[in-house]
């Protein structure tokens, strides 16, 4: 079974960084694309970034320019960045990787880690 597991949330002040991390299990990383998003309490699930399997990113506008992700092929981990933090930030953050065989697609998430930034 594929496994996901967060890690690096916590609680910062506004402005600070924060290094989120995803270590997946059975390479379910290597060849697929990954992302990160995010909660905030009443809202819907976003996207943050996401990473081809080639090494493209992509970035919501609301992060771009502060965040980066990032991959570790070799420790099949994914990673997130996050500077100049703001209280708008504050969600829980969960990865996503993105199996394609044929026409399929099966998405597999993490459990999620808190990020809280405070004003």
């Amino acid at each position: 079974q594929v496994q996901l597991v967060e890690s690096g949330g916590g609680l910062v002040q506004a402005g600070g960084s924060l290094r989120l991390s995803c270590a997946a299990s059975r390479n379910i990383f290597r060849g697929n694309a990954a992302g990160w998003y995010r909660q905030a309490p009443g809202k819907q699930r976003e996207l943050v970034a996401i990473i081809t399997s080639g090494g493209g990113t992509n970035y919501a506008d609301s992060v771009k320019g502060r965040f980066t992700i990032s991959r570790d092929n070799v420790k099949d981990t994914v990673y997130l960045q996050m500077n100049s933090l703001k209280p708008e930030d504050t969600a829980v953050y969960y990865c996503k990787a993105r199996r394609t065989v044929a026409l399929n697609i099966f998405d597999y998430w993490g459990q999620g880690t808190q990020v809280t930034v405070s004003s």
